[in-house]
């Protein structure tokens, strides 16, 4: 009952402050999701709406806090847990959603898009002179998978007619299935899987159109570079926690460790320590770079310009983009550090479309996915 509270409420605390955390990483010139200039950022409008979305957010998570540990001590199960995290999340999003739509609504109101000339900037060397994969990053990404698929070779000869049903990070010894080479080697394919997928998301992130400030273009250029870096190394390293955490219960498949407490609570150690680490990287850049510091004469650099306003391409509080007439299929989103794709792309809409398909002929029984219990 103690681990189910601490749980809940260490659930409670991370959620709260992950939401806490989005209006006050985002760019000044994008609060809530909105596009602004530099001089309306510290409006009096936008300050008031980020403190009521501090204010209710904290009440929100109090609230949820009080409520869960009743009906943990009613009910005495982890879905209680899941429930609140639900309800949080939920709580979050509708709480930004109010904050956008006021900020949005001033706007409009008075006038602040006429306020100034409105341009787009472009930087041609992000693609005669593209941002480099870091490698030093990422030799931990291909060293896990190797070194379990090292481990997994040497002890499959000796081991038992039967295995541990593999849950992803962790096993289920009251299961049993048959000794296989899928079965024993089913941790190092999802580290390859995993592996392979980072690289894939990396490739395409390295190629999609920068998010730069028209009003600065030199000084954005410069710190989205930088920036851009920081989040392909931080996803080769959630490559390399992820499989390492992987490697923890290969072990414990194998039987070389127990498939004890301890043990399970070890496969989810790197994971923690990854959550800690992007945080605090996520708090020393900001989005798209913007608290990366100047360089010399970055900070008086001024086009005359700022960025244009494309509020009206941009829905659900600034998480969906639709522009027909946008050539790009990929660009960076206006919540925290994400990508989104332009649903307005032809390429979008043949991608949605072969998901559709594959997820009716998948509910008709027409094909047979596969079927995994979860990762984690």
């Amino acid at each position: 009952m103690t681990l189910l509270l601490a749980a809940d409420l260490a659930a409670v605390v991370l959620v709260a402050c992950s939401a806490l955390m989005l209006p006050a990483l985002a760019r000044p010139t994008l609060p809530f999701g909105v596009r602004v200039s530099a001089d309306r950022a510290a409006d009096p409008v936008i300050v008031a709406e980020r403190r009521a979305f501090a204010r209710l957010t904290v009440a929100s998570a109090v609230g949820a806090a009080v409520v869960s540990v009743a009906a943990l001590a009613v009910l005495r199960h982890p879905a209680v847990i899941g429930a609140t995290v639900t309800v949080l999340v939920v709580a979050g999003a509708l709480l930004y959603h109010r904050a956008h739509r006021a900020v949005r609504a001033a706007k409009l109101a008075g006038g602040w898009p006429a306020e100034h000339r409105q341009a787009v900037t472009v930087d041609t060397t992000f693609r005669t002179d593209p941002v480099r994969v870091p490698w030093p990053w990422a030799l931990p990404a291909l060293a896990v998978p190797l070194l379990g698929a090292g481990i997994g070779a040497a002890v499959y000869g000796g081991l038992p007619a039967t295995l541990p049903r593999f849950l992803g990070f962790g096993v289920d010894p009251a299961r049993r299935v048959p000794t296989t080479l899928t079965s024993a080697f089913e941790p190092v394919i999802t580290q390859a899987a995993v592996t392979l997928g980072a690289w894939a998301i990396a490739f395409v992130l390295l190629r999609a159109r920068p998010d730069l400030d028209a009003a600065r273009p030199r000084g954005s250029a410069r710190r989205y570079r930088a920036y851009l870096r920081g989040v392909v190394a931080l996803l080769l390293s959630t490559a390399a926690c992820l499989g390492l955490g992987l490697l923890i219960s290969a072990l414990q498949l194998w039987g070389v460790v127990p498939a004890t407490t301890p043990w399970r609570v070890a496969a989810y150690l790197p994971l923690a320590a990854l959550l800690g680490a992007s945080l605090l990287w996520e708090r020393k850049v900001g989005q798209a770079g913007h608290r990366l510091p100047a360089l010399p004469g970055e900070d008086d650099e001024d086009s005359g310009v700022v960025q244009r306003d494309d509020d009206r391409h941009w829905h659900l509080a600034g998480t969906v983009y639709a522009n027909r007439r946008d050539p790009a299929l990929l660009l960076h989103g206006r919540l925290g550090t994400s990508w989104t794709v332009n649903l307005g792309h032809p390429v979008a809409w043949l991608l949605l479309a072969a998901l559709a398909a594959v997820t009716l002929l998948a509910a008709f029984g027409v094909v047979d996915l596969p079927r995994k219990e979860g990762l984690f």
